[in-house]
């Protein structure tokens, strides 16, 4: 991409996150690139919680990935999937198709697919590295389309990237990604995790194409509450990952009203994308569901 055109969007990107924070929290940066707004107000889960669960084939006490959508809408009570490309135990055209008009069917929409291959790294030095890299989130760019995404969330690695070749990649990924619609995520993971200003510098030096999606739990303690404060005014969708609840439902960790409130008052209004764990699925399906009417309960308070 010539230099005055990567400057020209520089430019664009942080006259757009100026207007953000001055109209306090309004998304305009991410509704001018991120179509979401018959999201906005729903509650989904990302397929990552499953990991420990799930089961290529229909087991007793297992996930089979392709019966989630129906479970996800008729017990759960929700309709967003947020996918990643380790819970397909086939990224196949003819599974993703599978897959896709169940999600249909049961009247769920699938909206990021969360490309967590290991060891692909679009910020490498080296140009082989990051030519690969590229080239094999194009291939899941791709699957994404044909599973109907309209975004796409890089894992950062746990080293710094090379700068200028991060953001470089990320303007390779977007223009390759937006004729079909889709457009990128940016997630604080990784060498991002200690740093607040990390998702907001990354989308003013990219751009165009690039909209936050914050991860509740993806923060040093010290970093938490500033980072996502950050980060939500640009976000349009959230991870809202909660670890072990007790017997009450309460979150020792760290506070998930807290980490709702700070969201809600940067004018997110979802999608919230539950990520929860536990090693019995029937376990796991029930906490979700408290998760879901905590969420429910705040929004309805917050409203009021």
């Amino acid at each position: 991409m010539p230099l005055r055109r990567r400057q020209m969007i520089a430019s664009c990107a942080a006259v757009a996150l100026s207007s953000s924070t001055l109209l306090g929290g309004s998304h305009c940066f991410a509704k001018e690139n991120h179509d979401r707004q018959d999201l906005l107000g729903l509650t989904g889960v990302t397929t990552g919680s499953f990991q420990r669960n799930l089961s290529p084939t229909p087991v007793e006490g297992k996930l089979y990935l392709l019966d989630l959508p129906k479970i996800l809408r008729d017990e759960l009570g929700m309709q967003v999937l947020d996918v990643m490309t380790a819970s397909f135990p086939s990224m196949e055209p003819a599974y993703l198709d599978e897959f896709r008009t169940r999600a249909d069917k049961a009247g769920c929409v699938i909206t990021n697919l969360k490309m967590n291959q290991p060891g692909v790294d679009i910020g490498s030095h080296r140009f082989d590295e990051r030519k690969r890299a590229i080239g094999i989130y194009k291939q899941s760019i791709d699957a994404a389309e044909r599973l109907g995404c309209r975004w796409v969330r890089p894992l950062p690695q746990s080293e710094l990237p090379s700068w200028d070749r991060y953001v470089d990649s990320y303007h390779e990924l977007i223009e390759y990604a937006a004729p079909k619609g889709i457009s990128l995520l940016v997630e604080n993971y990784g060498w991002m995790k200690g740093k607040p200003d990390a998702i907001p510098g990354l989308i003013q030096a990219v751009g165009a194409g690039l909209a936050a999606a914050p991860d509740i739990g993806n923060w040093t303690d010290d970093a938490r509450y500033t980072g996502l404060a950050k980060a939500f005014p640009l976000a349009v969708t959230c991870d809202f990952k909660a670890f072990a609840l007790d017997a009450e439902g309460k979150h020792a960790a760290y506070d998930l009203k807290r980490c709702f409130q700070i969201g809600w008052e940067a004018g997110f209004r979802g999608p919230w994308c539950i990520e929860h764990f536990h090693n019995s699925l029937s376990e796991l399906f029930k906490e979700m569901i408290k998760l879901r009417e905590m969420i429910e309960a705040w929004t309805k308070e917050l409203s009021a």
